[in-house]
Parts: structure tokens; sequence; C-alpha cells
């Protein structure tokens, strides 16, 4: 894969290549006009790819916060056209890394060390490139270590890149006045923290002493004497990405097994620290050639309020939701319903989220559920398409919901899509006993 010798880190310069990017899409939809003003029946199908094309290697160009937000929207399958979801889903762990010297460079910077001169050996080539930092292999002391460097400029360009994502935002989730700050505030605030790498080693090392009892389920060791803001050193390990683990010919019983045990970490996790690893993409899971289940980024952690957690479950239970008094009251608590809502927008985002959630909140309902079951799929679908399609919709105010259900969200739609990448059937109630082994009592009872 080709490398880069530099990337652009200043606000005119990131500007600049989306200016480029923007001129390319102009161009595609020109060139689609042209076609269909000749042949009325073509479809939107090769504009989709080719737009996707051209954002994704205008994005991949700058990395950074711009492209981590088409990884996040790339994990929501039933949000955009195939094409996107396809090239966005590359930056999990596939994306151009930085040239040896420019590593070199930007090691010494971050680290006040060239990376020969605190490790036995080092990888001048990266194993894995995403969005925020790329690895490398190294060896000390006799161990097998994993290097992880930021890239340069990533941090301080957030707020900018940012801002230039911004419009593309409003616009796809019909955002409207100065309340939907609160949402872009959210996800800076989050990216702003994934950039500090000596937090995600104290998140990690946390993480993983918590949830050490789960069967199936590993980690690697975090080195914090060899890590800074912008480095992190942890063991090596040895796996096939989620990705490519679930395109081999595994038996049902390890899809189950692999989907149980990440069930149960979520589970674990969502119920009992109240935090939650709010990144589930393939690219931050190996497995082991035991089919163990490893978990090796904790940049993205994600707390749950009580304010949140107590009617966000809340509604996961059909008593709760078929009540049309107590649902009516979680919505509001929830902010889905807002005080200077017309009778007419109560009704009907009532209905809409109760639609909704009646079927995300299937697998809660039933004691064991099958990710691999295609009909659930189709009605996530087929319910996306209907209020994609609403004109209704696109004239009310778009700003619904808490802050708190953007990365919430993204956990679930995530985490579905990994179980259904590994057709597992799970039992949605065992984590409780992992709970209960670490003396935790006041869970919810779903």
């Amino acid at each position: 894969m080709k490398t880069l010798d530099k990337i652009p880190t200043s606000k005119i310069g990131r500007t600049t290549e989306l200016v480029k990017t923007g001129a390319k899409i102009g161009a595609n939809y020109l060139k689609y006009y042209s076609k269909k003003a000749v042949n009325p029946s073509i479809d939107r199908s090769s504009l989709d790819e080719d737009n996707a094309t051209d954002i994704y290697d205008g994005l991949k160009s700058l990395k950074g916060s711009a492209l981590k937000v088409a990884q996040m929207l790339s994990m929501d399958k039933s949000l955009l056209p195939g094409a996107y979801v396809e090239k966005f889903s590359l930056a999990q762990f596939s994306v151009p890394p930085l040239s040896a010297p420019l590593v070199r460079k930007t090691f010494k910077k971050y680290q006040g060390a060239f990376p020969e001169e605190i490790y036995d050996t080092f990888s001048k080539n990266s194993v894995n490139a995403a969005s925020i930092g790329q690895v490398h292999k190294a060896t000390k002391d006799g161990k097998e270590l994993a290097v992880k460097i930021q890239y340069p400029g990533v941090a301080e360009s957030i707020g900018s890149d940012l801002a230039m994502v911004k419009p593309i935002a409003i616009k796809m989730f019909n955002l409207k006045g100065e309340d939907s700050k609160r949402y872009f505030a959210e996800v800076e605030d989050k990216l702003t923290e994934e950039t500090d790498y000596i937090l995600e080693v104290k998140q990690s090392v946390e993480i993983t002493e918590a949830c050490s009892h789960i069967p199936n389920l590993k980690f690697p060791n975090y080195y914090p004497e060899l890590s800074s803001k912008r480095i992190i050193t942890m063991d090596w390990m040895t796996g096939q990405h989620l990705s490519e683990f679930a395109k081999t010919d595994f038996s049902q019983e390890t899809g189950n097994k692999l989907g149980q045990t990440l069930w149960d970490f979520y589970m674990f996790q969502m119920h009992g620290l109240k935090a939650v690893h709010a990144d589930p993409h393939p690219g931050n899971f190996l497995i082991s050639k035991d089919e163990e289940l490893i978990a090796i980024d904790f940049g993205c952690i994600k707390e749950i309020v009580d304010e949140f957690y107590q009617p966000y479950f809340e509604l996961a239970v059909p008593a709760s939701i078929n009540n049309p008094e107590i649902f009516k009251a979680k919505l509001f608590e929830l902010e889905i319903l807002r005080n200077d809502d017309s009778e007419n927008e109560i009704v009907y985002f009532s209905a809409l989220f109760h639609e909704m959630l009646s079927l995300f909140t299937k697998p809660f309902q039933e004691k064991t559920f099958d990710f691999s079951d295609e009909s659930f799929w189709d009605e996530i679908s087929s319910l996306s398409e209907k209020y994609s399609n609403d004109k209704e919709l696109r004239k009310m105010n778009g700003n619904r919901g808490s802050k708190h259900f953007l990365y919430i969200n993204r956990t679930f739609f995530g985490l579905y899509n990994l179980l259904h990448d590994l057709k597992a059937t799970v039992n949605t109630h065992e984590y409780v006993k992992y709970l209960e082994e670490k003396g935790f009592k006041n869970h919810s009872a779903l």
C-alpha cells in the first residue's frame, strides 16, 4: 500500500483537500445527470460508488476526525447506501500508513527518542493503519509488543475537522437551531478523549481488570512506562480481525461461543461498570487460534449516567413500551419528546419511536436471540427506508434524544452487526452471573 510522507495539519491545508474532494463530487453529479438525461431509467448506484470512492480517498489522506466520522457512519449499515458502507468501513483498519521517515520523526517528537533507542527491535513499516493512529511491531526484553503511534496533527485539528463535517451531518439528520450544538460537542469531547493515549491506557487497564473473569475473553497487557500522550505500547496479540474470521468456515458452535462472549462483555460493561467500549467495529477485535475473543482498543469509552441508563433500559421492557402513559413519560425523560412539541409532533414521534424500539429491543425480550435471523435485519432495513423517505419527517426538527444516544446507539448497532457477522445465537441473560460474581446487585432486571 502506498505510504504518506506528509499529512495536512493546518486548517487551510485540510480545507483545501476537502474542497478538491467537493469538486470531484460535483463532477460526478454532472456526469450522472448527463447520463440520466439520455437514459431516465438509470439508477444512482454508479453515482454512489463514485462519490463514496472520492470522499474516502479525500478523507484517508487527511486521517483524523473526519475519517473517524466516516468509520462511525459505516457501522450503521441501514443509514448509508452500500457503496458508502463498503468504502467507509475501510477506515476501521486499512488506510495508507505514514512512511518510515515520517514515523521516525513523529515518534521522536512524541517520545523524545527514536524507536531504536527504546525498543530492541522496531518494524519501520506499520502492520495496521486506521483513522487516528497506526501500529508497529516491536520487541523489548524478549516480549513481542504492539506500538500505536498517533498521526501528527490529529488532536489539534478535531474542532476544524468537525466544522467541515457539520453541514453534511445537519442535512443528513435534519438538525435545526442552536440545540444541535450539544450533539457536536459530544462527538468532539469523545474524539478529544480518543487522542489522549494516557487516558486510553488507564481505561484499558481498568476494563481489563474488571472483565478478566468473563470466559473466552482476552486482553493485551499495557506498558505505561513505554507509553505517552500520543504513543501506546502493549502486548502483541496474534489473531484474525473479526471481519476476516467471519469470512472463514467456522462452526455454529464457535460462532455462538464468540458471540456469547461478546454479548456478555458488553452487557457487563453496560449494567455493571456503567461505562462501555463504544467503538465495536471489527478492527478492534481479534479471534485467536484457540477461538478466543481478543479486545485490543479502548480509546472510546462512554460513561452511562443514571438519568439516561434508567429510562433507556426501562424501554427495553415490553410492559413499559406497551403502556402508553409510561412510554410517553420515558420519551420525555430521554428528550425524544420535547416540551415545545405540537400535539401532532408528540403523536408522530411517539408512534415512530414505538415502532423503532419495539424492533431494536427484540434481543432483550427473549431468553435467546439468533442474530443471523435475516428477517430481523430485513425489518431494520425496511424501517430505515420507510422513515428516510418520509416527507413529513423531513419537515420536523431532527433534534431528538439525549446526547447520550449518539454513542450508546452506536454501541448497540456495532454490537448487533458483529453478532450478525458471527451468525451467533446468544443467551441474552447469561451476563447476569458475571455481574453477580463481581458483586453488582443493582443492575437492570432485563
